[in-house]
Order: structure tokens, then C-alpha cells, then sequence
């Protein structure tokens, strides 16, 4: 199971505020406000807790199919960092789901996996625009739920998570299918 989120800081900055009184304690657990507090640049520690619970909930959503998002319930804590790459687990409920999150140029693209094994098998997409390599007879589709999958020639449904925002685009997949 995989999950991806974009974050286009620029567009963040311009349209949200998450300095209003009590947006914060809605969203973050209470070591994730500390983070974001110590952090040297708190605008960019919130858009980087928040890509990576958004990334964990499209995994938990393709396990259960239900759209119930309380991103309060995802609880993040940052493994390693370096230079532009983080690390970490996010928490929810019984499970926990590994993160790995790149910092290039103005976003910062988060993809979360189920177990830590299924990053060496992953193809990661960030860029300016949609990528249009998939093969001619790949189709990209959602089922009934939203959730979006690659379907081949074999007819075989096969996972990929996609986001977007601003002028930013993420997509995750298996490497074996381009």
C-alpha cells in the first residue's frame, strides 16, 4: 500500500493561516506542535507533518475505503534528517507507516508505504507537470471509492497514488509496471 501528498509552499503560504488561534490543535498532537515550535522554519515543519499525514490517510483509505479524515489522528515523529530528505513513521490507530519526504525547490512531497520494504520497488514522480509516461496500453482510472489505479493490458488493477497541488504534481507506483 502506498501514498503520496504535494505541497506547493508557495501556494500554502498564500492561502492558508495556520497561525489562527487554535487551527494548530486541531491538526497536530501536541509533540507534533512542539515540532513545529522548535522547528527553523515552522511554516515549512506544518506543511511537512501535514503532507505526511495526508500520505498515510490514502493509504488508510485504500485499506478501508472509507473517506473519514481527522488528520489529528495521524501522529508523525521524524526519524532522520538530512539535507533535503526526512524520514519518520506516522501512527494511526494500531498500524504505523513509514515516510520518506523530499524538499525540492518551493514543495515538499511526501510518500508513505506500509512496510518500509515497498520503497525499494517504488517509482516517484515530482515535477511541474503531469506525467505523461505511462504506456500506450495503460490506462490511469479510479474505482467506485475515488481511489485511483493503472490498469494494463493484463487487467490487472494496479495501485498508484497521485496528488497535486499548485504548481506541483506527485505520483507513486510500482517500478515493474514503466
Amino acid at each position: 500500500m502506498i501514498g503520496n501528498d504535494i505541497i506547493d509552499l508557495r501556494l500554502a503560504r498564500k492561502e492558508s493561516n495556520w497561525q489562527r488561534k487554535g487551527y494548530l490543535g486541531k491538526i497536530f498532537t501536541a509533540a507534533e506542535q512542539e515540532m513545529i515550535c522548535q522547528a527553523a522554519e515552522p511554516s515549512d515543519m506544518v506543511w511537512l507533518l501535514w503532507s505526511c499525514k495526508e500520505a498515510a490517510y490514502k493509504i488508510v483509505n485504500r485499506i478501508t475505503n472509507v473517506r473519514a479524515y481527522n488528520p489529528i489522528k495521524f501522529d508523525c515523529s521524524l526519524l532522520y534528517q538530512h539535507s533535503t530528505a526526512i524520514t519518520g513513521k506516522i501512527a494511526h490507530a494500531s498500524r504505523t507507516y513509514a515516510f520518506v519526504s523530499q524538499r525540492e525547490g518551493h514543495c515538499i512531497h511526501t510518500v508513505a508505504v506500509a512496510h518500509e520494504i515497498f520503497f525499494d520497488s517504488l517509482d516517484i514522480y515530482t515535477g511541474n507537470s503531469w506525467p505523461l509516461h505511462l504506456p500506450d496500453q495503460c490506462i490511469l482510472m479510479k474505482n467506485q471509492d475515488g481511489i485511483p489505479y493503472i490498469n494494463c493490458c493484463s487487467n490487472t488493477p494496479l495501485p498508484v497514488s497521485i496528488s497535486h497541488h499548485g504548481d506541483y504534481y506527485g505520483m507513486v507506483k510500482k517500478k515493474a509496471l514503466i
